[in-house]
């Protein structure tokens, strides 16, 4: 099992995915454990307000470190686990990165918002994670998708077989999957696919998730390890598209 805290100005934005799906399951089974903590609970002024004026001017708010680092020490276990800003500045999160996150016990996840936080933040954090070369209002649905993306790798919580094929294994891009009916509209589902051929049907999914990921991500092949049968596939194909 593994378990996430996080911490949020905005609890109820999580009631949505934790209460459908896939997650449900999971947390029903105790495969995931998710812990909301509001961290205004821990302000320390009577207004309850968490965010203040920056030193030295600047436009918008800033989030103090104060309530962050007060509902960090309310944590069991907290030297154990590996504690994660949501930030623009973060490294990315992708795939490789759900995996390594798989095989934690306990990950802690702190939401940002506003203008920031209080740069002291960096004394209570492991890393910055960003989702993606864009910003966002706040950092809850990073955590959302940090916290998605690395539960359904946790064993049990989906199939290993599902887990195996899809994207971004082995830094390629999934095959194209087709399902009944064989003819729609005038298209066709390719032959090899209905032709019951077990070992051509593994041959094209492989062939296809190369050209995919060669058209679309091409980026991501230099990432993979191909073996000497996908490498000659990779040149076919290149020459394929050069001709």
């Amino acid at each position: 099992m593994i378990r996430f805290d996080i911490l949020t100005l905005f609890p109820e934005m999580f009631t949505g995915i934790l209460s459908s799906s896939i997650l449900k399951r999971a947390i029903e089974k105790k495969q995931i454990e998710v812990n909301l903590i509001d961290f205004r609970e821990f302000s320390t002024n009577k207004h309850h307000t968490v965010d203040d004026y920056a030193y030295g001017g600047g436009a918008g708010m800033l989030i103090s470190v104060e309530p962050i680092h007060l509902a960090l020490k309310t944590i069991p276990n907290l030297d154990n686990a590996h504690v994660i800003l949501t930030s623009p500045i973060g490294k990315t999160f992708n795939q490789e990165t759900a995996k390594a996150y798989s095989e934690k016990e306990h990950i802690v996840i702190i939401c940002g918002h506003y203008e920031g936080i209080d740069d002291r933040i960096h004394h209570y954090i492991d890393e910055e994670v960003s989702i993606g070369d864009y910003v966002l209002t706040g950092g809850e649905t990073p955590a959302m998708i940090i916290v998605d993306a690395v539960s359904r790798l946790v064993d049990g919580v989906i199939s290993s077989d599902s887990i195996k094929d899809e994207t971004f294994n082995n830094n390629l891009l999934e095959y194209p999957q087709y399902t009944r009916p064989a003819i729609y509209d005038g298209h066709a589902v390719p032959d090899v696919l209905i032709s019951g051929h077990h070992a051509k049907i593994e041959e094209f999914k492989k062939y296809e998730s190369i050209k995919r990921t060669y058209k679309y991500r091409p980026d991501l092949l230099e990432k993979a390890n191909l073996s000497k049968e996908e490498l000659k596939m990779l040149e076919a194909i290149k020459n394929e598209e050069n001709n």
